[in-house]
C-alpha cells in the first residue's frame, strides 16, 4: 500500500531522546512532542526548554509541547502522519495498547497508521524484542499501523543542537521504509532503510550490556588494547545471537550493529558506560541507577539476553561476566579474571 508524503508528525516521550529528535524533526517542519506530565509540557513550551532531561538546549519554534495524548495521536493520525513512540521498553506496551484503542471505532482516515519505536531492548518478564510486544498489542485488529524501528548511534543532546546523525529505518513494509526515510532524512539526520528489524532491535539492545563491559574495563584502567578487543570481540557475541534470533549478519556490521556499539561503549554521553565505570569503583548498581536519572537499558538487558543465548545455545562470556557483575555473584576483578582464564579458541 502507497502512502502519501509525511506532514503531521508526533513523538511521544519528552524524556531525552523523545525531545532529541523532536528538535532535530522541529527544525525542518512542526512536530508535536507529548509528554505524560502536564506540568513538565507546559514548563516546555513556555520556557522552549526541557530542563529535566535536556538542560541548556533551547526547543525549536515548530516544536509543540503537549500533554493531551488524544490531540497529539491525532496530530499524527491518517494517511500522512507519523508517529514516533520515543518511550522505554517497559512503557512501550502501555503506550502501544494507548494507540490501538484510540483507533478502535475510528474511520482509516482518522487512524495512527505509522508508527516507528524508538526504543532499545527486551520487556522485562516476557523477555520480548519491541516488535514482537507490538504483534501481541495489535494482535488480530484489522488494518493494525504498519510498524517499523528507528535505530543507531545517537546521543540525544548533540541529535536536538543539530549535529550530524546517521539511523537506520527497519521495517517490513516497503511503503513505510519510503515515508519514515522522506519525512526524517534531511539536514543533518541521515536515514537509511532495511527489512531486518529482528537485527536491528538485537543490535540497539546488546550494545548496551557490552557497553557496560567497556566501561568496567576502563574505570579498571586496563587501557585501549582491553577495550578494543571488548568491542571487537562483543560485536561477536551479539552477532552470533541477533543471527539465531532471526537476524541477518550484515546488519550487525551496520549503523545499529558495530555503529552503536562504538558509540555506546566509548562515548562518555552513554549512560550503560557510566554504569561500567562506577562498578569498576566498587560502588553498588542500585546507588548508580538513582543518580543516573536516566534508564541504563544494559542493566535490564544482561540478564535477559543471556537467557535467550542459553536457550540458542549461543556462547556469550562478557554477557555473562557483566550478568554476574550487576547480579553481585561476582567483583569487577573476578570478572576480569574469569574472562582472561577462558581457553583460547578460533576467531
Amino acid at each position: 500500500m502507497e502512502r502519501s508524503p509525511v506532514r503531521s508528525l508526533t513523538v511521544l516521550g519528552a524524556g531525552a531522546w523523545g525531545t532529541g529528535i523532536a528538535c532535530q524533526i522541529a527544525a525542518q517542519q512542526p512536530v508535536v512532542l507529548w509528554a505524560r506530565d502536564p506540568q513538565q509540557a507546559q514548563r516546555m513550551q513556555r520556557d522552549r526548554e526541557n530542563a529535566r532531561y535536556l538542560p541548556d538546549v533551547a526547543l525549536p519554534p515548530d516544536l509543540l509541547a503537549e500533554s493531551d495524548l488524544d490531540a497529539a495521536l491525532r496530530h499524527a493520525a491518517g494517511a500522512n502522519g507519523l508517529l514516533l513512540l520515543a518511550v522505554p521498553v517497559s512503557a512501550l506496551r502501555q503506550t502501544a495498547q494507548a494507540v490501538r484503542t484510540f483507533n478502535a471505532d475510528r474511520p482509516a482516515a482518522a487512524r495512527v497508521q505509522q508508527l516507528l519505536w524508538l526504543c532499545k531492548g527486551f520487556e522485562q518478564g516476557t523477555g520480548l524484542l519491541p516488535h514482537a510486544v507490538l504483534d501481541a498489542v495489535f494482535a488480530g485488529v484489522d488494518d493494525a499501523p504498519a510498524c517499523g524501528a528507528l535505530s543507531g548511534p545517537s546521543f540525544a543532546v548533540e541529535v536536538a543542537r543539530g549535529l550530524p546523525v546517521a539511523l537506520t529505518l527497519a521495517s517490513c513494509t516497503a511503503a513505510l521504509q519510503r515515508a519514515g526515510v522522506d519525512a526524517l532524512h534531511h539536514g543533518a539526520m541521515r536515514i537509511y532503510a532495511t527489512a531486518d528489524v529482528i537485527g536491528v532491535e538485537v543490535g540497539g539492545a546488546v550494545k548496551n550490556v557490552l557497553a557496560i563491559a567497556t566501561g568496567v574495563s576502563d574505570g579498571m584502567g586496563l587501557g585501549h588494547n582491553a577495550r578494543a578487543a571488548l568491542v571487537t570481540r562483543g560485536l561477536a557475541e551479539l552477532s552470533r545471537l541477533g543471527v539465531a534470533l532471526g537476524g541477518q549478519a550484515e546488519t550487525f556490521m551496520g549503523l545499529s550493529g558495530l555503529g552503536d556499539l562504538v558509540l555506546t561503549a566509548t562515548g562518555d554521553l552513554s549512560r550503560n558506560r557510566r554504569v561500567g565505570l562506577a562498578l569498576a569503583q566498587g560502588r553498588k548498581l542500585d546507588q548508580i541507577v538513582a543518580e543516573l536519572g536516566h534508564v541504563a537499558e544494559g542493566v535490564h538487558t544482561a540478564h535477559t539476553a543471556l537467557a535467550l543465548a542459553r536457550a540458542h545455545g549461543v556462547a556469550m562470556p562478557i554477557t555473562e561476566a557483566v550478568g554476574r557483575l550487576l547480579s553481585g555473584e561476582l567483583t569487577a576483578q573476578q570478572a576480569l579474571d574469569g574472562l582472561l582464564r577462558r581457553q583460547p579458541r578460533d576467531e
